[in-house]
């Protein structure tokens, strides 16, 4: 996000010494991506943040294709996943392909260690549950419906308050971010977007800890996990400021555009990746023109793979999914409203929906544990 921010203490100049109240220094580092040239933020830390006393291997968490390479809509119910554990270690993968990987988690156990994902961004969406996503560049509360946005390489956990959380997960290659048409030449939001920077949440509060011990960090990097142990707490960092940190928008934040007669899915565009994009689907007054067809038409996926994740039990031009259903209409052939769907539509003052959409650009693969929940009849919803 190209708002700056800062919390704690830091020295008037970057790249100055900031002494401790012992007269001890602390450690600065850089974190960004794209080199020195990309979005950065630069942190105070009470120790080397480099200092690492074991390191492990914890083996492979690379997806594996489902082997099912029959070309079909599909539908996914997730709310028949397996559940419990860790929200890091036992996320369970649903569809994947260089850009991206979408899982489903609803664990039951918080992480007794702390996460950094080196190979991707992460993006999640909250389906239900709230709690504080507690990281190293400070706190943030999140609740239904926040999209949580973790920049690859910050450290973080998992907390939740009485019910652990269900979320949907976007493991992202590139950059995660708000639409470049959203935003101006100099990276502020503009007038007529469906939301602006007072809708982002930034940590707000930063919690250092002065701690020694063994501190368990698990790292995801080329397709494995690597379990490292520090001496400190690795929560110690004092202070920092910059553009790259964790942040949060709320899907019931997006203002939806409404028109005469029916706009097609880029006007509910809400982030921009590398290989993708990512919309949402919101409560919002139906098309108003006379005689207006407020279910959308007939469209080929041409170059787009599109999955759904439905956040209500309810979608204007589908039916036999619900809450927590994911669908899949690969390219390659067209699909859209469901019989009847399209008809009982007209006349409709209002769509009370609410649902997540990822077009990406390149074809998607069906991950093994997406197979054992799939409604294998749904292509079959669209026969008259």
């Amino acid at each position: 996000m190209p708002i700056y921010h800062r919390l704690g203490e830091m020295p008037k100049k970057r790249h100055q010494v900031m002494s401790a109240p012992d007269g001890s220094m602390y450690f600065e580092q850089l974190i960004g991506n794209k080199g020195f040239v990309g979005p950065s933020s630069l942190l105070y830390h009470r120790n080397y943040p480099t200092h690492i006393e074991a390191i492990k291997d914890l083996g492979s968490c690379a997806l594996e294709e489902a082997g099912q390479a029959e070309l079909r809509h599909r539908h996914f119910r997730t709310g028949e996943m397996k559940t419990g554990g860790s929200v890091v270690l036992d996320r369970q993968p649903l569809l994947f392909n260089e850009d991206c990987a979408i899982y489903h988690a609803q664990p039951d156990k918080v992480d007794d260690f702390f996460y950094r994902n080196g190979q991707a961004d992460e993006l999640v969406y909250v389906a239900s549950g709230s709690g504080t996503l507690k990281t190293q560049l400070g706190n943030l509360d999140y609740r239904a419906g926040d999209y949580v946005a973790i920049p690859r390489g910050i450290l973080h956990c998992w907390e939740w308050d009485e019910e652990p959380p269900r979320l949907l997960i976007i493991e992202s290659r590139g950059y995660v971010r708000t639409p470049s048409q959203y935003r101006n030449e100099f990276g502020q939001m503009l007038e007529g977007a469906p939301f602006n920077e007072r809708d982002i949440r930034r940590p707000g509060s930063l919690q250092s800890f002065d701690e020694k011990g063994e501190f368990r960090v698990i790292t995801r990097k080329a397709d494995r996990l690597t379990e490292m142990l520090m001496p400190h707490h690795p929560f110690d960092v004092v202070g920092w400021d910059g553009y790259y940190y964790p942040w949060i928008f709320s899907i019931h934040d997006f203002e939806p555009k409404v028109a005469a007669y029916h706009l097609p899915p880029p006007v509910h565009q809400t982030f921009e990746c590398e290989g993708y994009v990512i919309c949402s689907f919101c409560p919002r007054p139906f098309d108003y023109g006379k005689d207006a067809v407020p279910a959308p038409y007939f469209h080929s996926n041409v170059w787009t793979d599109e999955v759904l994740f439905y956040a209500s039990d309810e979608f204007m031009s589908r039916k036999g999914i619900g809450f927590g259903s994911v669908t899949l209409h690969p390219d390659g052939f067209p699909h859209g409203p469901q019989p009847g769907r399209m008809e009982d539509s007209v006349g409709v003052k209002w769509a009370d929906e609410l649902a997540v959409m990822i077009d990406t650009f390149k074809p998607l693969k069906v991950a093994r544990p997406a197979i054992e929940v799939e409604d294998q009849d749904y292509w079959k919803t669209w026969q008259p």
